[in-house]
This record gives structure tokens, C-alpha cells and sequence, in this order.
């Protein structure tokens, strides 16, 4: 069965959240360290802070355009406030 994946990264240099879909995510998160993702090439260094599983593209990529919303930033915010706040006591 293939699974597809939204995905939350986060800039290490400017802190800023970067959501998108795949199939395989470990992949994708080497491309775009590797700087082959046109959106990101520039916020280089990137790390995995949240992910979550479907069964299908289609929920993939509803689910990945309500992370985009107003409403989903709040959602990964509070999703993971632990993270976040321990970014902050650094």
C-alpha cells in the first residue's frame, strides 16, 4: 500500500513553517535540504517538526491545504507548542 504524507518543516534560519505532501518523506525532506524545491531553496537548513499519514493523495493534499489556512497554522502551532516553546528557552 502506498501512503502519502503532509508535512510540516521549519527554517532554521528564519523559524518560518513550510507544509506539503508526499509519498515519501524522507525524500522529500532531502530535497529540499538539498536545495531542489524552488520554494525553499533559500530557507535552508529545514527540519521535520510535524507529520501526519493518509491512506490517499486526495486526503493528502485536503489535508495540506487546511495546514496552509489560517485555521491550520493555528492547529500546528498548537500541535506543537512543546517544541515551540522549547525553541524559545534556547
Amino acid at each position: 500500500m502506498n501512503y502519502f504524507y503532509t508535512y510540516v518543516l521549519q527554517s532554521e534560519r528564519d523559524l518560518q513553517f513550510y507544509v506539503g505532501y508526499t509519498n515519501n518523506l524522507l525524500r522529500r525532506i532531502e530535497d529540499h535540504n538539498k536545495g531542489k524545491v524552488t520554494s525553499t531553496k533559500n530557507r535552508v537548513p529545514l527540519k521535520l517538526i510535524y507529520w501526519e499519514g493518509c491512506l490517499n493523495q486526495q486526503d493528502a493534499t485536503k489535508r495540506e491545504k487546511y495546514l496552509k489556512t489560517a485555521w491550520g497554522k493555528r492547529y500546528i502551532k498548537n500541535r506543537t507548542r512543546n517544541y515551540l516553546t522549547g525553541l524559545r528557552q534556547l
